[in-house]
């Protein structure tokens, strides 16, 4: 029997990046079976089609790889290319994805979100470019939860995710592949290796955190196997279902050990820490921080010297929420340089129109258009490439560039866990007002403007709005305000600020000291303190 009877579950919406709940709601009869058959009804079926699919291994990901496979198979799918032991990288998916033509792929995680039995899973399907499913797709998916009637699952064992090879399935053939060796191959394709391996070699010292997450595997291959780099360079190296207790976001708050070595006495020159399922990135020199938007900035300056741009860039695009460091660079090398939304999705149909070669998010997410996903390890190459060609510490490097293009100073505060309905009615106060503040003055600074984000993608036309909250002050200041779509509790509330300093002074100050007016003004403007209760954020980046 593959047709079993079910009925809609309530809250199977799909947010910025897939599905994520706790992984007990996951786990409950019918949850995991309901969403991915109406993913498949969605996309108009798998007959004849050929899709990838892995995870980041966190707890419940083999038991969901092997209904999928089941799934798939009663649906009509040609093959699934499964990476061993139902692990795979998110960016290292979306290369399988466009490497072999696939029809698209389901990626098992929850991003940066803890791993566990009391945590959170997720589940999100990839397009056939490689990239997140667009807004049309996932409000197909949500469309179809709702309604769904059915689901069809072959009854037979469990595939086996271990062995290398093609194996039968009813009539679909499964493919297990190695999941490193595709990945490690293009990123050797893009990077200068033997550069790279003669840093390593002139003593050259890094150390690469790993938080017992996925990329693990793929950065012991890349650094330590292929380049040269010293045992032990890769730390947490493992992928661990509960990734060993950590918090795998790769922050200053959660990345705390990396983050005590790099500001120690006997620091290594470079630093850097990945995420849960692979496409997210924190970069350190000896001493030295590096913000995600500044690193975006410094990606996109250096380009050129890296094998794989040294024709230049196309362009660049940030989300909104992320500084206009990058804005300033592009202005200066002439580039065109794209504002969206949240979401990695929005970055699809401009590299694909060949409108963009890099893009960033300020919440650690740098990617390039040799994927349609934000890569974690691909930005580490960038930076140990650009370190390797211009002979200079990340210290010396961010000094540089601060003092050609100014700094933006600039911070994320995330309130999480908030009651959802207090969080909504707290913007909702907000929107009822932004057509009245500009002109007020607070802490010293004049609000210019303030909008509610909507944004026109300019290859296809189409239209999201109510994407996050702006209030603009003259001189380049601003706040921005919006719930996140990738917690799995409440509602998140994501405070970005931002205070422009043109230099040639004031380029070294701590950032939350310099944010100071803005942290102040925001508070006397939205109340959040006062309506939440909260007296800090949880996390500060």
């Amino acid at each position: 029997m593959t047709r079993h009877a079910t009925q809609p579950i309530d809250g199977q919406k799909p947010g910025t990046s897939g599905l994520r709940k706790k992984t007990r709601v996951f786990m409950q009869p019918n949850y995991l079976e309901n969403f991915v058959q109406s993913t498949v009804d969605a996309i108009g079926g798998l007959r004849g089609k050929t899709l990838v699919l892995g995870g980041d291994g966190r707890y419940f990901g083999r038991e969901a790889a092997s209904t999928i496979l089941k799934m798939a198979a009663a649906n009509g799918a040609a093959r699934v290319i499964v990476g061993q032991g139902a692990l795979l990288s998110t960016p290292a998916a979306s290369n399988l994805i466009r490497q072999r033509q696939a029809d698209g792929g389901i990626i098992l995680s929850a991003s940066h979100n803890p791993g566990g039995p009391d945590e959170d899973f997720g589940v999100k399907y990839n397009s056939a470019n490689g990239g997140p499913a667009p807004e049309s797709i996932t409000s197909a998916i949500h469309k179809r939860t709702q309604e769904i009637s059915e689901y069809h699952l072959l009854d037979a064992a469990d595939p086996d995710l271990d062995s290398l090879g093609e194996t039968p399935l009813g009539e679909m053939t499964v493919e297990v592949v190695d999941p490193v060796s595709a990945y490690a191959d293009l990123m050797e394709m893009i990077f200068d290796f033997n550069a790279l391996r003669d840093v390593f070699k002139s003593g050259f010292r890094m150390r690469m955190d790993s938080m017992c997450a996925i990329t693990g595997p793929y950065a012991v291959e890349i650094f330590e196997n292929r380049l040269g780099a010293p045992a032990g360079t890769v730390t947490h190296g493992t992928p661990l279902p509960d990734f060993g207790g950590m918090h795998p976001d790769p922050n200053p708050t959660w990345a705390h050990e990396l983050m005590d070595e790099m500001m120690g006495e006997d620091a290594p020159d470079f630093g850097a820490a990945s995420d849960g399922d692979g496409d997210r990135n924190m970069i350190l020199g000896a001493g030295t921080y590096v913000s995600p938007s500044d690193s975006f900035a410094v990606l996109a300056a250096n380009a050129h010297l890296v094998p794989g741009y040294k024709d230049g860039l196309k362009g660049v695009a940030r989300s909104m929420p992320t500084s206009a460091a990058a804005d300033r660079v592009a202005e200066a090398l002439g580039l065109d340089c794209y504002e969206t939304p949240t979401g990695w999705k929005f970055f699809g149909n401009l590299m694909d129109a060949g409108r963009v070669s890099l893009c960033g998010e300020e919440s650690f997410g740098t990617g390039s258009d040799h994927v349609r996903e934000k890569d974690g390890l691909w930005a580490v190459l960038m930076w140990l490439n650009i370190l390797a060609a211009r002979k200079m510490s990340v210290a010396e490097i961010m000094a540089d560039h601060f003092a050609r293009y100014g700094r933006n100073y600039y911070s994320r505060h995330d309130y999480e866990a908030l009651p959802t309905e207090q969080a909504e009615a707290m913007l909702g106060d907000l929107r009822s007002r932004l057509g009245e503040l500009k002109g007020t003055q607070v802490e010293g600074l004049t609000v210019e403007s303030s909008d509610e984000f909507s944004y026109t993608d300019p290859v296809d036309g189409s239209v999201a709005e109510g994407q996050g909250f702006r209030i603009l002050f003259e001189g380049g200041s601003r706040v921005v305000l919006r719930l996140s779509g990738t917690g799995t509790e409440g509602a998140t509330l994501r405070v970005y600020l931002e205070r422009y300093a043109p230099g040639p002074d004031g380029l070294d100050h701590d950032p939350q000291e310099a944010l100071s007016p803005i942290i102040r003004a925001t508070e006397a403007l939205v109340g959040i303190r006062e309506r939440t209760g909260r007296e800090k954020p949880d996390v500060i980046t």
